[in-house]
């Protein structure tokens, strides 16, 4: 039984199938050729995070794969609903990365409240020179506490955001269509505090939110989550992170509504056209900026790892 984890996956998720009787392959395919190694060397579980796509083509012409798996939560780069009516086993891992994705939202908050990724983009060059001139720069950061995170989408991370945030004494206003509310248990130093949070309309949040968070995949329908009308409707000097997906926001209004100030700092870690993401956000001196890293930690990487591996070694032994 060969399993292509075309994208990597951790030494613990190799370890686990390895004694299960798998034979775990980790060599990068380039799309293009996956076609043809997945029938030479008769492929049943095709395991990918991001970068691969899994699309009708594969699930037409390779009649060997049984199991596709996403080392991760957001499965746009797979024909999910095709691939299960041709009786395949999509995967994925829901619960594995939300804490990691929670904590880089975190450190985005963090980063775009008090300018460290221009900072740190101006210190070295002109640090020695203009210390002062940077000092009064940043001069006009903002504290997180008693500022309200708006959270769109109330799933696994956009909880585990919530978490973080309310330690840091920000107020909570929370959208999901799905969740009405959800009682957050929370452990702090040994102490556990339940909180329950109701879910607001999405109009409340985007008019009383001072930061707001994605946590959402992209609708089928394509349109952004937040376009034009959306940044409309926020407060003036709003901050925006999306560890989401690349199209949740639409990257042209974003662009404009930093440049009229209506948006003052956005963090993001996804991006449209991944892995070339455009170069005038990449350039933008009020965008914090992270390759997609999300759930790029050790700990999440392990856990993804063995959550895949218990789900494959499941479906074979049922």
């Amino acid at each position: 039984m060969k399993v292509l984890a075309n994208d990597g996956i951790s030494k613990s998720g190799i370890n686990q199938l390895e004694k299960n009787g798998f034979n775990v392959i980790t060599d990068k395919v380039e799309q293009n050729d996956l076609i043809e190694y997945i029938n030479n060397e008769k492929i049943e579980v095709i395991l990918v995070r991001s970068a691969t796509q899994v699309r009708k083509d594969i699930i037409d012409q390779c009649s060997s794969i049984k199991i596709i798996g996403r080392g991760g939560v957001g499965m746009d780069n797979i024909d999910v609903e095709y691939a299960k009516s041709k009786g395949i086993l999509v995967i994925n891992t829901p619960a594995a990365s939300s804490q990691s994705v929670a904590e880089l939202v975190m450190a985005h908050l963090f980063n775009i409240s008090r300018f460290v990724y221009d900072s740190n983009r101006e210190m070295p060059g002109n640090g020695h020179e203009n210390f002062k001139v940077l000092k009064k720069k940043y001069a006009k950061g903002v504290e997180l506490r008693g500022k309200t995170l708006g959270i769109i989408g109330f799933g696994r991370i956009g909880q585990f955001t919530a978490k973080y945030a309310i330690g840091a004494g920000m107020k909570i206003i929370a959208f999901d269509p799905f969740i009405e509310n959800v009682n957050l248990n929370i452990d702090i130093a040994d102490q556990n505090i339940n909180l329950n949070i109701k879910t607001n309309s999405f109009d409340e949040l985007l008019e009383n939110s001072d930061f707001i968070s994605l946590h959402v995949p992209m609708p089928k329908d394509g349109k952004a989550v937040l376009a034009s009308n959306e940044f409309n409707k926020m407060k003036n000097g709003v901050r925006i992170v999306n560890a989401a997906r690349g199209g949740v926001i639409n990257e042209d209004d974003l662009i404009s509504a930093i440049n009229n100030e209506k948006v003052a700092a956005a963090a993001l870690d996804v991006f449209v056209g991944e892995p070339k993401p455009r170069k005038d956000l990449l350039s933008n001196n009020k965008i914090s900026l992270t390759p997609h890293i999300g759930a790029a930690t050790n700990e999440a990487q392990d856990r993804i790892g063995l959550e895949l591996a218990d789900k494959i070694i499941a479906f074979y032994n049922q």
